[in-house]
């Protein structure tokens, strides 16, 4: 038999895990990313929102951000860097945090906008337009390592703040699932680059696609420029 220990004194790990223990530990893991609003909900502040953007990497696409304030009661177990969660996982959490957050908005910026004024600028736009898009104004904003000169508000930029801070964690959950579901309408409109799977990324099929067919209108050009001035390798091993 496996799964039994001689000694007497293991503890559960991994599928050992009872019900109880994997609750627990969630709840744990909630209490821990919860430092950083609590610390603000004892200053006084009431209303935290979380910001964050994915996108920022692929070849094709929009950027797109997310803004959420939670309940300072917010009991979701499970929230965590939308990286570490499956998909299946990512939705039924999106699904609990649109229900439960007292607000949360998106916000995007093209790939014509990407190419004009550069990524970064681009990421800020999108997390700006998701914060003016909250029906409650935030009084203090946790984002994922950026900080957005142009915005009034009070704001801490955490790196990594997506694995450490609860509203953060929430918000990359929102523009994953959101940004996820746009590509897999683009896959529709522009089959042949395996959207559907890689997101706009630098894949294998993807760049099999730039092969057969060029580029499509959701390619950011300012991206691919790298590799056209390689006299248009999509190879994948370089």
């Amino acid at each position: 038999m496996y799964g039994r220990c001689s000694s007497g004194n293991c503890s559960s790990t991994g599928n050992d895990m009872t019900q109880e223990e994997r609750v627990e530990k969630l709840r744990l893991r909630l209490r821990e990313m919860r430092r950083y609003e609590e610390a603000l909900l004892d200053q006084g502040v009431s209303f935290v929102a979380g910001v964050d953007e994915v996108g920022r990497g692929p070849l094709a696409g929009p950027v797109t951000a997310a803004a959420v304030i939670l309940p300072a009661d917010c009991r979701i177990l499970g929230i965590d860097d939308s990286k570490k969660l499956s998909p299946m996982r990512r939705e039924t959490l999106a699904k609990e945090i649109q229900a439960q957050a007292i607000c949360w908005a998106l916000g995007w910026c093209d790939n014509h906008r990407i190419d004009e004024i550069n990524i970064l600028q681009a990421t800020r736009e999108a997390m700006s337009a998701a914060l003016r898009g909250l029906a409650v104004r935030p009084q203090h904003v946790l984002i994922d390592a950026l900080t957005l000169p142009e915005s009034d508000l009070p704001q801490t930029a955490i790196v990594r703040g997506d694995s450490l801070s609860v509203s953060i964690a929430a918000a990359s959950i929102l523009a994953k699932v959101a940004r996820d579901a746009r590509m897999r309408e683009y896959h529709r409109l522009y089959p042949g680059y395996a959207f559907d799977r890689n997101k706009g990324y630098g894949t294998r099929a993807h760049f099999d696609g730039l092969d057969r067919r060029g580029p499509c209108p959701i390619h950011r050009k300012s991206f691919l420029q790298n590799y056209t001035e390689r006299g248009n390798q999509w190879n994948t091993s370089r």
